[in-house]
């Protein structure tokens, strides 16, 4: 089912597209759109308590559609390199990781998947970065490893949760 959450978080999707025409203030208003949409989605399902496993997936899938179609654009046009829209983008492979581990673990089925705060971080920082390259700014090379260290905390937090999530039900198993 659609709901009002779910179709701003579909929105980001289109948003992206912005970025294949190169102008600056429509590529600030993709950005902030989607910074503001990324806001109000979860607000809204939160307060309307209709907050959804189907919500859960689809709101960082757009965050990360829209983050690497930007980026994608933005390193064909040289405004960034390779190795900083990797870095850019690591906590996915941290994500990644963890989704192989919940799988060959068993746990895929039965873990329920919900926002961190170090992706909540990292996102965030993603759409600020963006907007600076996008302002045309240069960033020095050492803050694309923060980057990294935010994927990394994002990824102990995802230990973090399995290892209460693990706790809970076998103390739910018990009584």
């Amino acid at each position: 089912m659609l709901s009002i959450s779910n179709g701003l978080s579909f929105l980001r999707a289109p948003l992206a597209f912005l970025f294949l025409v190169e102008n600056t203030s429509f590529r600030i208003a993709a950005i902030l759109l989607a910074m503001i949409t990324d806001s109000i989605d979860g607000y809204l399902a939160r307060r309307r308590r209709a907050v959804t496993q189907f919500g859960a997936i689809l709101d960082p899938a757009m965050d990360k559609f829209f983050v690497f179609f930007a980026l994608t654009v933005l390193m064909l046009e040289g405004k960034i390199e390779m190795w900083q829209s990797l870095a850019m983008i690591s906590r996915d492979f941290f994500l990644v990781a963890f989704g192989i581990y919940l799988s060959l673990s068993g746990l895929w089925k039965a873990y329920e998947c919900k926002s961190i705060r170090w992706g909540k971080a990292t996102t965030a920082l993603q759409f600020l970065a963006l907007i600076g390259l996008t302002l045309e700014f240069s960033f020095p090379g050492y803050f694309y490893f923060i980057f990294i260290l935010f994927g990394l905390l994002a990824f102990i937090e995802l230990f973090l949760e399995l290892y209460l999530f693990k706790k809970s039900r076998s103390t739910s198993a018990s009584n």
